[in-house]
């Protein structure tokens, strides 16, 4: 049995290594430490930590000013906030400079499951793409959000991180690759190519397994980083196996499935069927009963794949 670790776990082992290393560092919290682990920090290197308030915009904004002054400030609070209620923000004081500002967004996706459509972020990453400048990371467990942070942290420029609250299985080591915008091969094959990230990835793996049993040969990638997003690899993928599924813990519209449709239509057509959330809200109720009911879950990339392939032998 797989171990099970909450992604901002990884997210809170990363920001110590940096306080270790990095005189720049500094971390911007929206009065959710415990939440996000930043508490972590605030504890041990309270010199590294500034507790904003429930002030989100402020927040992005002095996480601008540092980042002008030359430090690498990290703003840290749940992902529905940080992209939707400071969007603007975000747009004018970090990606229209081009300021070195990293956006940690906890809680995303499906994942929050009893808070309810309102705290359930299923949009994030399509507003933070569309922005000229940003990096767009969604890892796919504890241990590759940990690695993500250290990424962005040596990455000059805005970057956007978004990973969950529960916990989940991890599906990568210590010393499993990671590069941002560059997508990684989880297992190859040729008859189906999946493109999933975040808590999908492991979705994709056991649908794998179910459509082995059938004889189908398919191609898992994790495309952790949807922006700047690995074309070279997708084309590719796209190429050899005549049929792709996207999946995300995300609005079908707009990150991961978009991209992926935008690349490939401009330049190698290809038959797309993505697994998302099918523009609607969600509601309350346990992670594993929404990722079901609002087919996230390793049965509605089967399904998919199924369609796919249909496509493909038309």
């Amino acid at each position: 049995m797989m171990n099970k670790i909450p992604p901002r776990d990884g997210y809170g082992n990363a920001l110590l290594k940096l306080a270790e290393k990095n005189d720049k560092f500094i971390v911007l919290d929206g009065d959710v430490a415990k939440s996000t682990r930043t508490n972590w920090i605030r504890d041990k290197y309270p010199e590294k930590f500034v507790d904003i308030g429930i002030s989100e915009q402020d927040m992005v904004g002095t996480a601008a000013g540092l980042a002008l002054s030359g430090m690498v400030p990290f703003a840290t609070t749940y992902c529905v906030f940080l992209a939707g209620r400071a969007w603007d923000q975000v747009r004018t004081a970090v990606a229209y400079g081009d300021t070195n500002v990293k956006l940690a967004g906890a809680h995303a996706g499906i994942n929050v499951g009893p808070d309810g459509a309102s705290h359930q972020s299923m949009e994030d990453a399509a507003l933070m793409r569309v922005l000229p400048n940003m990096t767009v990371v969604v890892p796919c467990d504890a241990v590759e959000t940990e690695k993500a942070i250290l990424a962005v942290a040596d990455h000059n420029g805005p970057a956007f991180v978004r990973f969950g609250r529960e916990a989940i299985e991890v599906i990568t080591e210590e010393d499993t690759p990671f590069e941002l915008g560059k997508a990684r091969l989880v297992k190859d094959g040729s008859d189906l190519v999946i493109f999933a990230n975040g808590p999908m990835v492991y979705q994709a793996m056991k649908a794998e397994e179910e459509l082995a049993k059938e004889g189908i040969s398919v191609m898992i990638a994790d495309i952790h980083t949807i922006k700047p997003l690995d074309e070279e690899f997708i084309i590719a993928a796209a190429k050899k196996t005549g049929a792709v599924v996207t999946a995300e813990d995300h609005q079908k519209i707009g990150a991961l499935g978009g991209a992926v449709c935008e690349c490939l239509s401009e330049n190698w057509p290809t038959p797309v069927i993505r697994v998302g959330m099918p523009d609607t809200f969600g509601e309350s109720g346990k992670m594993e009963e929404l990722m079901a009911k609002y087919g996230l879950d390793s049965a509605a990339i089967v399904k998919a794949a199924k369609k796919a392939l249909a496509m493909k032998n038309r």
